[in-house]
């Protein structure tokens, strides 16, 4: 990646001007700044092509479209410049707190985090390619078949399972949405006019019903939350599969991020020294197996495919 200087200096609207920088922490793959320009804040989005590269994230291109496009929904960050030559981003600095874990758990703000995920797949225009977590899988596990990368014990004898899963989820699609496809907690900033949503480096269209389970999974929600997140985005009285759909997309985000995890310890650990990548693909994969084990799994799969 360019320096931070090199980028700064290549935004013309801060020709001139008195600009400081920090690093932003918390970013796991591109390198994230707060850029004060006469005091005003921006974020300054510098993308790693590495990423791209090792299936970590979209193409950049594509990232840097998908986040023009999701500022129009109101939930995104508004665009200020893009420098595709490097490629980088000026953001607005949206004036808020990023969420934890535990305010996510909240009711309310699960609430609050369901609407933020209406809007945004309801105002938003189609985002400009299409994601789908099982050829995510099937390439996280090429590369790490490739480069001979570690993955969890019992990983790929699990592998029949999730075909099952696939063809559950086919049996009954639901329309594409603009899907973020990556809400941890920290991706959710808390305003006083509602829930903000930052970082696209893994959106495209997909089944909104994804959105709700990777967000149960990321905040290690148990299926009361789970249920709770999807009747507030469906409505309350949403079908018995629309519940179980989230469910199974639940397990696979945690079953395919510990891939994501896998593939950025064994090709990219440099870029956050700080941060124990195996130690999370561990982490995910005990969730995975916790609820392929569940004895209501098989019950889950029938209620998706049949509609029940």
């Amino acid at each position: 990646m360019p320096p931070v200087e090199e980028v700064v200096a290549a935004v013309p609207a801060w020709a001139g001007r008195h600009v400081e920088h920090e690093l932003l922490k918390g970013g796991l793959s591109h390198s994230i700044h707060v850029v004060r320009v006469d005091g005003e804040r921006f974020v300054l989005r510098i993308l790693n092509r590495a990423v791209e590269q090792a299936l970590l994230g979209i193409p950049a291109e594509q990232e840097i479209e998908n986040t023009v496009r999701a500022a129009r929904s109101g939930v995104g960050a508004q665009v200020h410049e893009v420098l595709p030559e490097y490629p980088a981003l000026v953001l607005e600095f949206i004036d808020g707190e990023t969420m934890s874990l535990d305010a996510v758990r909240e009711q309310a703000n699960i609430e609050r985090i369901a609407a933020a995920c209406r809007a945004l797949h309801e105002r938003t225009p189609p985002f400009v390619n299409r994601f789908d977590i099982f050829r995510q899988l099937e390439g996280f596990l090429e590369l790490c078949h490739r480069h001979e990368l570690r993955i969890p014990d019992g990983y790929e004898e699990r592998l029949p399972t999730v075909r099952r899963i696939e063809a559950a989820l086919a049996a009954r699609p639901l329309p594409q949405a603009p899907c973020h496809n990556d809400l941890l907690a920290e991706n959710f900033i808390d305003t006083a006019v509602g829930v903000r949503i930052v970082d696209w480096q893994l959106s495209g269209m997909n089944d909104a019903a994804f959105e709700l389970g990777d967000i149960a999974a990321e905040s290690d929600f148990e299926p009361e939350r789970a249920e709770a997140l999807a009747a507030a985005y469906f409505g309350a009285a949403a079908e018995p599969a629309l519940l179980a759909r989230v469910r199974l997309y639940l397990l696979m985000s945690n079953f395919t991020w510990t891939l994501w995890f896998s593939v950025h310890h064994g090709l990219l650990e440099g870029s956050q020294a700080d941060f124990d990548y195996w130690a999370e693909a561990a982490d995910k994969w005990a969730q995975a197996v916790r609820d392929l084990d569940d004895p209501g799994f098989g019950r889950t799969l029938d209620v998706v495919a049949g509609g029940r």
